[in-house]
């Protein structure tokens, strides 16, 4: 089952479900015939790339905003730390509850996520050199001018992004479910939903976490049994540049994941191009994550069928253009 803070009442995810399909539509998913001759089992696609924001992030934004305005009405503005996908979340929320946001991104972010949040009215600022600096930066600014920090992790988030993952497993058959579900773990808020939608929809899908070869604090921290800081130097999946694991997320790894696997940004690249060519879908490199897990892992399901979701398309044109050319 899944940690006691993070199991959801019937009625908390009914509202969830209202709250985040008033903005977002269920998402596709498809086992693409050629994703099976190339892996040799079915592979199942959840394509949260298809969401109005291009990625699940969204969702998670939609219930804490929901719960938000309700437990503090006279809220006016808010601010949080994002590489990309999560900014856009509390752009898109902000906005559907008619609140002011401010987001702090790190240097050298993303120029194309950068500009969906500004578009989105989202007040943007440079700091620090990673997401850290950017959130340690954002929490102080919070302080100093009474802003509500949005974290990119928290319970109301994790209900949010569970939608997903109930849409996921909900629409096979009790046994008939993937063997094995691969969940790309940035600060652990998609891992978190995975494993409560497993418990709610009494689906009994084995958990597979993958992180960044080049961003391992999870990884680390899940062999350790506590959390391990590790560096960041992941040039491609930013969704997954995480330095230091959330410990409340860690504990629902500990007791959930049936394992962690690491990729390589050589390998996410794959990935990218192989989801392109085999489904003319595109994904950022976390959003690739899940596919060059299965592709590095395809013992683990013993010819069964596996599932991972295309967390999200965010990826900047120069990059994905480098990409598909052979580079990274």
């Amino acid at each position: 089952m899944a940690h006691d803070g993070m199991q959801f009442s019937e009625a908390e995810v009914t509202r969830a479900r209202e709250t985040v399909r008033a903005f977002v539509p269920p998402t596709p998913q498809y086992a693409w015939p050629l994703l099976r001759d190339r892996v040799g089992v079915p592979v199942w696609v959840k394509h949260e790339n298809h969401t109005p924001a291009g990625a699940f992030k969204v969702r998670g934004g939609m219930t804490y905003f929901d719960a938000l305005v309700r437990r503090s009405p006279g809220i006016r503005g808010v601010i949080s730390a994002t590489r990309g996908n999560h900014g856009q979340s509390v752009g898109w929320a902000a906005r559907r509850f008619g609140l002011q946001a401010a987001i702090v991104v790190p240097h050298g972010n993303s120029v194309e996520k950068n500009a969906a949040m500004r578009a989105l009215g989202v007040t943007l600022l440079e700091h620090g050199e990673d997401f850290q600096a950017a959130r340690e930066y954002a929490t102080a600014v919070a302080a100093q001018r009474g802003l509500h920090m949005v974290p990119s992790f928290h319970r109301d988030v994790v209900l949010g992004v569970m939608t997903y993952w109930l849409e996921f497993f909900e629409s096979f058959a009790p046994g008939e479910e993937p063997a094995v579900v691969y969940v790309p773990i940035g600060l652990g808020s998609g891992f978190c939903a995975a494993a409560a939608a497993r418990a709610h929809s009494g689906r009994r899908s084995r958990l597979v976490g993958v992180v960044s070869a080049h961003a391992t604090t999870y990884l680390d921290s899940f062999r350790a049994g506590r959390v391990v800081e590790a560096p960041v130097h992941t040039q491609l999946a930013d969704g997954m540049a995480c330095r230091i694991a959330d410990q409340e997320a860690l504990e629902i790894v500990l007791r959930e994941a049936d394992d962690i696997v690491a990729v390589t940004d050589d390998e996410v690249a794959a990935a990218m191009r192989i989801l392109f060519a085999d489904t003319h879908n595109v994904a950022e490199g976390a959003g690739a994550a899940g596919l060059a897990a299965v592709l590095r892992d395809r013992a683990r399901a013993g010819g069964g069928a596996v599932g991972f979701a295309l967390t999200g398309g965010n990826v900047d044109s120069d990059v994905f253009a480098r990409v598909l050319s052979g580079g990274r």
